[in-house]
């Protein structure tokens, strides 16, 4: 009955998975490469398997190696293609979709029969946003765009999955994960960042396993349907100018 998270690069899918292990839950990974996946799954005593979120087929057999009941799913996959419209191709905004939200479509999917099955209260899904739909920034047309539709697929699976399964989202500023290496690698360029928050720094991947791991838990039981912000202030407060 362990939640499946899907870690990506393992950010906040790992920092998610070892805040549950913490709490006495063992989670089932699945990453598209050993790379990210098998020292954490042997530091955490963690199952795992192997499939990209692009490849349904293969996305689809990792899921059902889970088992035939799960009590959660952790879609924790995302990209940062940061470019001008003018720039952006027609591949670039497929892959940014494929990834961020039919790869979602496709994980909630294959294991809704497992989610149905749990014997938990609720059953619950998180996915993840960003804070660039809800605040515009220039150069995230693609995945404002790609994250948007996650949004309305949350609200959306919510209604249709009440009231055995509850889907929540997360929608998260910069934050200092491997995927967001190329962007805060530069001290200089990450302090720059930093500094557009009212709290003054980059979020880190336990700032988002905090509430992840309550929305996956039963204390969140009452909880469905959302798009939660943690993102240092960015998304809703201007403290200067």
């Amino acid at each position: 009955m362990a939640p499946i998270i899907i870690v990506g690069t393992a950010g906040i899918g790992g920092a998610l998975a070892a805040r549950l292990k913490a709490a006495g839950q063992e989670s089932f990974l699945i990453n598209r490469t050993a790379e990210h996946v098998e020292d954490l799954a042997r530091d955490l005593g963690l199952d795992y398997a192997l499939a990209d979120v692009t490849d349904e087929s293969a996305l689809r057999a990792a899921i059902s190696a889970a088992g035939p009941v799960i009590d959660g799913l952790a879609y924790c996959v995302g990209t940062i293609n940061l470019k001008p419209i003018a720039r952006l191709t027609a591949e670039d905004v497929s892959r940014d979709f494929a990834v961020n939200a039919l790869g979602a479509f496709t994980a909630v999917q294959a294991a809704l029969p497992a989610l149905k099955a749990s014997t938990l209260t609720t059953a619950s899904i998180l996915l993840f946003s960003t804070v660039a739909v809800r605040q515009g920034f220039a150069s995230h047309a693609s995945v404002a765009l790609a994250k948007g539709a996650v949004e309305g697929l949350t609200r959306a699976l919510a209604a249709e999955l009440a009231p055995k399964i509850r889907v929540n989202a997360i929608a998260p500023s910069l934050t200092q994960t491997p995927l967001a290496e190329p962007l805060t690698r530069n001290v200089a360029t990450a302090q720059a960042i930093a500094s557009l928050h009212p709290l003054a720094r980059l979020g880190t991947p336990h700032d988002i396993a905090g509430l992840a791991a309550f929305l996956m838990s039963p204390d969140a039981d009452w909880i469905t349907g959302q798009i939660f912000g943690v993102d240092g202030g960015r998304g809703s407060l201007r403290t200067k100018g």
